[in-house]
């Protein structure tokens, strides 16, 4: 028997090759020790994925990875976690999305990425199948040419059976805007960040940027802020949830489980007000440590570190 998935995140999917602490580049060929070399599966899509199997549920991932060792890594990383990689495809015309991020000791994360096969997976008739099993859709896979032709017509199947959708995008383009002009309206919650609100939305108000989305078709937004916490907008009700008082290491998978924690927070029965403090929590214990999970442990442990760890004074 197929296992029923809590969660299917469709998109971006990357190796992220972390060093910490880079506070410079060495000079012609000398070298510098650093703490840490960390290697995880990341993106819009990988990161979500990863993020919401730590935090107990069951998720699949729907991307496509290079036949090259980055691939194979990628795949032994999310098939270790747990995460269902049946959906994850192999194309040989294109290496594995790959970025290197040195992290600076003041959290600046500069990168170089090598853009790759996850970009262009197309949705297939398997992806569109497993939404026979699936409680939740997470589409990041925004202004990508892979996926563009099918992304609306997953969405609206998924909505049509009952399924929560929600939606991250990579960067702020204007193949995304036209993109979510189609796939707004299928989509529950679109999760965009502050900078991207500005982008797309040409405002710097992020409760008129959200209404805004919701006016292309959203039924909602939640809107990630960085240490502001984040702000979630419905049709009814406006919630904020500041930031937790915390010293962040890396913050370059935040975003990402923010989307993750809202989503796992939903699926276990938290109201809306709840699950967004609980993914302000998961992101801020990503930001303690190195990585896509960073110090992120459980679900039990995302709520005592969200009942018991102070917030931003003033947030």
């Amino acid at each position: 028997m197929v296992q029923p998935l809590d969660l299917l995140a469709i998109g971006l999917t990357t190796i992220d090759i972390t060093v910490h602490p880079v506070a410079s580049l060495p000079e012609g060929e000398t070298g510098q020790i650093v703490e840490k070399i960390i290697l995880s599966p990341a993106g819009t899509a990988g990161g979500t994925a990863l993020v919401a199997q730590k935090l107990g549920l069951q998720t699949a991932i729907a991307s496509a990875v290079g036949d090259d060792p980055q691939g194979q890594l990628i795949r032994s990383l999310f098939d270790a976690a747990g995460v269902d990689t049946s959906l994850l495809a192999v194309d040989r015309a294109w290496p594995t999305s790959t970025t290197v991020l040195p992290i600076r000791p003041n959290g600046d994360r500069p990168n170089w990425h090598m853009m790759g096969a996850s970009i262009f997976a197309p949705v297939t008739d398997a992806v569109f199948a497993a939404l026979a099993r699936t409680a939740a859709v997470h589409w990041g896979g925004v202004g990508f040419p892979g996926a563009a032709a099918k992304g609306a017509e997953l969405l609206q199947d998924a909505c049509g059976r009952g399924i929560f959708t929600s939606c991250d995008l990579i960067a702020p383009s204007d193949a995304a805007q036209a993109d979510l002009d189609v796939l707004l309206p299928h989509v529950d919650l679109f999760m965009p960040s502050l900078a991207e609100v500005r982008a797309l939305a040409a405002t710097d108000d992020p409760v008129e940027g959200a209404h805004r989305f919701m006016a292309r078709g959203a039924g909602g937004c939640l809107i990630k802020m960085g240490g502001d916490g984040a702000l979630l907008i419905l049709s009814d009700r406006q919630i904020h949830v500041p930031a937790h008082r915390i010293d962040p290491v890396d913050t370059t998978s935040c975003g990402d489980s923010l989307c993750a924690g809202y989503i796992a927070g939903r699926t276990r029965g938290l109201d809306p007000a709840e699950a967004l403090r609980f993914g302000v929590a998961t992101a801020a214990q990503v930001a303690l440590d190195v990585g896509t999970l960073g110090k992120l442990e459980s679900y039990d442990r995302t709520l005592a570190f969200m009942r018991e760890t102070p917030v931003r004074e003033g947030a």
